[in-house]
């Protein structure tokens, strides 16, 4: 079977301090969470910066500099993926701030949301002017966009900017399932989007909350990757007892991995495989 590619996705943009200890939001902290995660076998990291005195989330091309240099002391192999997100920051200006990087801290990939959709309590909008935008931005500047899809048309629409030319195979995608206005994650859903993925396609599947540990696992078993890490869910176990950890998440995954037979895939691997 082929090797798994673990998207290891450490902060994101909702856990706080008041809701998990354990998730990363400082420089340091960010930096050691990934060390770690890369001394266990990860592929890539999924990177959200934060503010280094509130804690929220920023657009700082300069909080971005310090993670990646930090990584970039122990890991210079490893795949560096930075968020463009618009759920927080709309301005076309402040979501392209990460990928202005270079000397060394230019990232080698960048979320591409496909679509505008509704979180729990907020929206995530994403016109599709400013898909392109990004796009052709990423494309200009030779960074592999990360494409989240978290639906069907999301995937139609990734096939519509590759038709454009405005995306290039290999294409990587995540495909994220449970969102409360999204595909749900059930066997169904996920085996849809991966059917309608354009050829020459890689991917891994995360999903929200719960529903983290059952796609990861229907992910591994269907050949795919896994995107796994507390900004898709900061519990353990179903029933929300345990709070988890990084670690704890990552554990879990290589011990379903090596039950299946899924060798972890190197970065220098995944950096072939997407011509990086």
């Amino acid at each position: 079977m082929n090797k798994l590619i673990i998207n290891f996705a450490p902060t994101g943009m909702i856990p706080t301090k008041n809701m998990t200890p354990n998730v990363p939001i400082s420089v340091s902290e960010i930096v050691e969470d990934i060390h770690k995660a890369y001394t266990l076998g990860i592929t890539m990291v999924h990177l959200h910066a934060r503010d280094m005195q509130t804690g929220e989330p920023t657009y700082s091309s300069y909080v971005y500099s310090r993670i990646i240099e930090g990584i970039r002391k122990y890991a210079e192999d490893l795949i560096i993926c930075v968020s463009t997100s618009g759920r927080t920051f709309k301005e076309y200006k402040k979501r392209i701030a990460c990928l202005s990087l270079d000397n060394g801290l230019k990232p080698d990939m960048a979320s591409l949301t496909l679509s505008s959709l509704n979180f729990n309590k907020q929206a995530s909008i994403n016109e599709p002017d400013m898909i392109k935008k990004l796009a052709e931005t990423m494309l200009y500047k030779g960074i592999k966009p990360e494409l989240e899809a978290f639906d069907l048309g999301m995937i139609n629409y990734a096939k519509y900017l590759s038709n454009k030319g405005l995306i290039k195979p290999p294409f990587y995608f995540n495909l994220i399932l449970g969102n409360i206005a999204c595909a749900q994650a059930n066997p169904l859903s996920l085996a849809l989007m991966i059917n309608e993925l354009p050829k020459k396609s890689v991917w891994s599947v995360g999903g929200i909350g719960n529903n983290q540990l059952i796609m990861n696992a229907a992910s591994i078993v269907f050949g795919g990757g896994v995107r796994v890490g507390l900004e898709d869910n900061i519990w353990h176990d179903s029933d929300r007892t345990v709070l988890a950890t990084n670690m704890s998440l990552l554990v879990r995954i290589h011990d379903i991995a090596n039950s299946m037979g899924r060798e972890i895939m190197k970065p220098n691997e995944a950096r072939s495989l997407l011509q990086l």
